[in-house]
């Protein structure tokens, strides 16, 4: 395990790899306003098992990756795509197995699309696809809304749950059992929740970060034009999509309507997940990965 910091136009960002160098490289991009450390080591030894060279990496505004004011240098969501591309070239990679989460997943289509050169194969959970507004369904579901595409909005409950991070931080003990909670209702039913597993997670990201404050700055970022959506049928690049069976952000069908959208795409469904990567999920998420980046190797 060796941490570096890499450049990203006038930012630098916080990352590490895991493995033997001489593996095949998995980029793993983790969703909005998280660290690179909301993956889990536990997770991550499962890849390396599996024969890679495993990278995360802090976004710009996380973590210990370079904080600046939104108001005064904005960014899109693409420019957190390039980000990703810094990385590999910071660690001498070429080509990578890419792995994203929520907004990761979201950064892992522009990859495909603008980057396509970079990406061996790549693996989207956990998200929607680029033609989905999932910044106005969430505003939608907020107001009892339906979607303009036919697709479920986010769970209002869980939004109600999100909203708490605007809620100022007192201390260390009432933090954590916030950001807790906030698993707890990511997690979904049907697995049992551990809250003291994701206790141990998040104080790993607050130590990392050495600040009790959770990011908010991607909220702000410029999103993915919608239009955008109708390139998903031009992607090249073997793609497989996880489906939470309890995701309550993206629920099904979104995997589904996503693996449609891209020519081969391969859809898996973990009928048990959750928004979140409980230790129950790390085996056969990592199965269906290895699976995946093993047929393409």
């Amino acid at each position: 395990m060796a941490e570096r910091k890499v450049v990203s136009g006038e930012v630098e960002l916080w990352s590490e790899d895991f493995g033997d160098p001489r593996d095949p490289a998995l980029l793993l991009i983790m969703g909005a306003n998280a660290s690179g450390v909301t993956w889990p080591e536990e997770f991550i030894s499962l890849l390396v098992a599996g024969g890679h060279r495993v990278i995360r990496y802090d976004h710009r505004d996380t973590g210990r990756s370079t904080y600046r004011d939104f108001t005064r240098y904005p960014y899109s969501v693409t420019d957190l795509a390039r980000d990703a591309v810094s990385v590999l070239d910071g660690h001498g990679v070429q080509r990578a197995h890419v792995v994203g989460l929520s907004m990761g997943g979201t950064l892992g289509q522009v990859l495909a699309l603008d980057h396509r050169e970079r990406l061996l194969t790549l693996t989207v959970m956990l998200t929607a696809a680029l033609g989905v507004d999932f910044v106005g369904n969430m505003e939608r579901a907020s107001k009892g809304q339906p979607t303009l595409d036919g697709l479920p909005t986010p769970d209002p409950r869980v939004l109600a749950v999100l909203a708490r991070r605007s809620e100022p931080v007192r201390d260390r003990a009432s933090e954590l059992d916030r950001r807790v909670a906030e698993w707890r209702a990511l997690s979904g039913d049907k697995l049992p929740f551990d809250a003291s597993e994701f206790r141990r997670y998040e104080e790993r990201v607050i130590d990392h970060a050495g600040s009790l404050v959770q990011p908010s700055a991607h909220a702000l970022a410029t999103p993915v034009p919608l239009v955008r959506g109708a390139e998903l049928r031009g992607i090249t690049t073997p793609t497989l999509v996880i489906q939470g069976g309890q995701d309550p952000l993206n629920p099904p069908p979104h995997g589904l309507h996503l693996a449609q959208s891209i020519p081969g795409a391969r859809l898996v469904e973990l009928p048990n997940m959750g928004h979140a990567l409980p230790s129950a999920i790390h085996q056969p998420l990592a199965d269906a990965i290895l699976e995946h980046t093993h047929r393409f190797a």
